[in-house]
């Protein structure tokens, strides 16, 4: 028994658990090595007002711009007012942020209106800002971190009336039940569920599932963003170049060599990730599509300030500002997931959810370019502090006996089929007919559907559940609206409606 259980260990988990450990026990765990998360692998940066109310004004509106009429103005207001004293919290915990005569430097990505974007290593802010909070959190003497641990399914006491814990699957197979006062899922996106994805294979939408097998409400999980500039050579991993690349004057051109975006948005290669990733889809029909680092730099050291990107493109003898770069759209992040406040409170009493995992509204439509890294510290902060505030007890648990996790089919082959078909179906550009086949495909995927013990077979069941109610909101929605983009139905409604799920039943609600 603790009294805070923390799903996840990167940016949203590891800053709650620095809060929840003023006040109790916290557990955290993670499916993997605690570096292994969403937070290590962002290239671009984590963006932030530091230069006053004018500068968080700014930062709002293009938050909201980006988010193309459907942001939470509360939840974005939050995020940008309480955001600069999360970094100055980062700097005094020694996370190094990129310099230039000892100023923070600051860089622009697209749709933002000004620079404001803090980088570490070039393009490894993600990592730096893993490592210094992890590093702080094992400094704390009441915070457990526990590492290749799988959660299974929370834990609901009817008697009680809430979420009273979670069952947990380690290793070696054995199942437990730890009890907590609150639970918090902060354990990231689902960008797994598509062929084509940024995210690391942890990425399987564990804790939106898991809410939603226990009765909590999703929220606009139609609005997958697809990153514009994933590498796109055959047999290669889709490795994201960082908008950063775009922000420091690298061009997007077609086959032909042609610079395109003036056709799409008078943001150029800086317009919204929407606006760019449709457009590349447009482009690409036509032969590949290339981000080209050759007119860019202005003296750069690209191979310094890009140091990850470098090293990885060695590998297929490729080099910034040498090169034309092949690139195309793929799944990055969700804006939608388990419906909370701006505190994180779900629609189940004793759960709670930041981060990625979590849709507070914040991004609306379409997510502001670093604003992911900020949501995570913002957020899970504020969450914290809620589950501080409730006054529950632990109800306790018991172990449980141990399993048998064999796998009995073939579960990559199965988790291979429905991500083709999301891909396929459900991915950048959709419209009926194909969201039916993704439907059907579904349906006949979950008569088949993996029921072991196993980890991977946990996973299988999570992706099913999370690309089902994907579908059926993608299905709902009858508009074209941010990174939600309907062929049979290419205009935005006159009115913005957040999409909610519970159950199986699909309904649309204002703010």
């Amino acid at each position: 028994m603790v009294d805070f259980l923390v799903v996840g260990g990167g940016i949203a988990g590891l800053r709650a658990a620095v809060t929840l450990a003023e006040a109790g026990s916290v557990l955290v765990v993670t499916k993997e090595g605690l570096a292994e998360s969403n937070t290590a692998y962002a290239q671009g940066g984590i963006a932030v007002a530091m230069g006053g109310e004018e500068d968080v004004a700014l930062h709002l509106a293009d938050t909201v711009a980006a988010g193309d009429g459907l942001v939470n103005a509360e939840a974005a207001a939050v995020l940008v007012e309480q955001g600069p004293q999360r970094v100055e919290e980062l700097l005094r915990w020694g996370t190094g942020f990129d310099r230039e005569q000892g100023e923070l430097m600051r860089t622009r990505e697209g749709a933002h209106s000004l620079p404001r974007i803090l980088h570490a290593h070039g393009d490894a802010t993600g990592w730096e800002i893993a490592v210094s909070l992890l590093r702080h959190v094992r400094g704390l003497e009441r915070v457990e971190l526990m590492e290749w641990v799988t959660t299974v399914d929370l834990v609901v006491d009817s008697d009680a009336g809430r979420v009273v814990g979670a069952t947990l699957l380690d290793a070696a197979g054995a199942l437990v039940e730890v009890r907590a006062r609150a639970v918090l899922l902060a354990s990231g996106g689902a960008g797994q569920a598509f062929s084509d994805t940024t995210n690391p294979a942890v990425a399987t939408g564990d804790g939106i599932a898991m809410a939603y097998r226990a009765g909590a409400e999703l929220m606009d999980m139609e609005f997958m963003q697809f990153h514009p500039t994933a590498f796109a050579m055959e047999g290669a991993p889709r490795f994201l170049m960082s908008e950063a690349l775009r922000g420091e004057g690298a061009w997007l051109v077609n086959a032909r060599g042609e610079r395109f975006m003036g056709r799409y948005h008078a943001g150029l290669e800086l317009a919204p990730r929407d606006v760019v990733a449709r457009a590349i889809g447009r482009e690409g029909m036509d032969g590949p599509v290339y981000l080209d680092m050759r007119v860019a730099g202005g003296g750069t050291d690209l191979k310094a300030r890009f140091p990850g990107i470098s090293a990885f493109l060695v590998g297929y003898g490729l080099e910034l500002g040498r090169d034309l770069i092949p690139v195309r759209p793929a799944a990055h992040y969700l804006m939608g997931g388990i419906r909370t406040d701006v505190c994180g409170r779900t629609s189940l009493a004793g759960l709670f959810a930041a981060g990625e995992a979590a849709c507070t509204g914040v991004h609306g439509a379409n997510r502001l370019a670093s604003n992911s890294l900020l949501e995570g510290l913002v957020f899970g902060a504020l969450a914290a502090e809620a589950m501080i505030e409730e006054q529950w007890s632990v109800v306790s648990g018991q172990w449980l006996e141990r399993t048998t996790v064999g796998e009995d089919l073939d579960v990559e082959g199965w988790i291979a089929e429905l991500r083709g078909l999301m891909w396929q179906d459900a991915g950048l550009l959709r419209d009926e007919a194909g969201l039916r086949r993704a439907q059907a495909g579904l349906a006949r995927l979950r008569e088949s559907e993996p029921r072991g013990g196993s980890r991977r077979e946990l996973e299988a069941r999570n992706l099913l559940a999370v690309a089902e109610v994907m579908v059926q909101a993608a299905l709902g929605r009858e508009e074209s609206r941010g990174a939600h983009f309907r062929m049979d139905f290419p205009e935005k409604a006159s009115v913005a409606r957040h999409s909610v799920m519970r159950r199986g039943e699909l309904r649309f609600v204002g703010d």
